[in-house]
């Protein structure tokens, strides 16, 4: 098969597509013959180097794929040769070989079918940033932010998890003020349901622990003293979804926001996200969640012989959206 396959050599990262031999499952795994992975943030400070991300090498990076069983040694788990299953965090990619490759062996239990009203191909438009988005949504909700508290800010709003975030607020009856450093995209966001579209001098944020209220909530994918800025102007519980590290992944800030309006901040992991949570997550995607113009959010389609460049220019920020990967030769 073949596979992107990155290793430690004189202290450096170097990631290549090689030919090796299909992998061999042992009790509790199943192959899966990988169809669609997708580019994520952290899948492009891995294969780069950028970023610590493997737990050991060599190591085939893609934190999600879809595809089709090919073989099962999980009796315990109802999969047969030719289902269509998910797959994303659950350390693939990191600690174990994951999706840029064309076939993937993991433990049964972190493998979700598909749900019949996606395909293959859409279930890696959504892939781990729209499975993130869902979740920084659910978590707003179940902490009870309401459109009544205000409008929510969306940072980082032209990446993957920024667009699900504005398209899922927005047609669930939020208010959503987009920000994003990429102004070509801006008519793209207001296509979303964006009601404001600015970059981050645009929200006049201020310094004080409490500034004047100003946004109901947000979705914060930059961290760092945004993250801390933002905290100040937010309405008595309100939530903020922390879900990304862009800019930083420290912050300096003042409890007062905290304890004396009783905002929240939502810590978002994907990764290990709890298997019925996961599960009822991709059936909301799936259905309710599931945009009518899903492929718009994708940028780009790649294979695995152009992963490598796609993350380059991922970490350069000359990307946007989406960026769906072909497993297939």
């Amino acid at each position: 098969m073949r596979a992107l396959v990155s290793e430690l050599v004189n202290e450096k990262v170097v990631t290549r597509l090689v030919d090796r031999d299909e992998p061999k499952i042992d009790d509790g795994e199943v192959l899966i013959r990988a169809r669609f992975s997708s580019l994520n943030y952290k899948d492009a400070l891995a294969v780069t180097g950028k970023g610590k991300i493997f737990k050991g090498y060599p190591r085939i990076g893609g934190i999600d794929v879809s595809g089709e069983i090919v073989d099962s040694k999980a009796p315990d788990f109802d999969f047969q040769p030719g289902d269509e299953v998910i797959i994303t965090g659950c350390n693939l990619g990191e600690v174990y070989d994951g999706g840029f490759a064309e076939y993937v062996k993991f433990k049964a239990e972190s493998v979700i079918p598909l749900p019949p009203s996606l395909t293959m191909e859409e279930a890696m438009v959504f892939g781990t940033a729209g499975f993130t988005a869902a979740l920084c949504f659910q978590r707003l909700i179940q902490n009870d932010q309401t459109p009544e508290k205000g409008s929510i800010v969306v940072t980082g709003a032209s990446g993957g998890v920024g667009t699900f975030a504005v398209k899922f607020l927005s047609q669930s009856g939020f208010q959503v003020i987009a920000i994003s450093s990429k102004r070509e995209r801006y008519d793209f966001l207001k296509s979303l349901g964006a009601d404001t579209v600015c970059d981050m001098s645009g929200l006049s944020l201020g310094d004080r622990p409490l500034e004047n209220v100003k946004f109901g909530g947000a979705v914060d994918n930059v961290g760092g003293n945004t993250l801390a800025r933002l905290s100040h102007h937010i309405n008595i519980y309100g939530n903020i979804a922390c879900v990304g590290l862009a800019e930083s992944h420290e912050m300096n800030f003042s409890v007062m926001p905290l304890i004396l309006r009783g905002v929240s901040l939502l810590g978002i992991s994907s990764n290990n996200c709890p298997m019925q949570l996961r599960q009822n997550l991709w059936q909301w995607l799936a259905t309710e969640l599931k945009p009518k113009n899903l492929h718009s959010f994708v940028s780009e389609t790649g294979t695995l012989s152009n992963v490598c460049n796609l993350a380059e220019k991922m970490l350069k920020r000359q990307t946007w959206g989406r960026i769906l990967i072909r497993c297939e030769s």
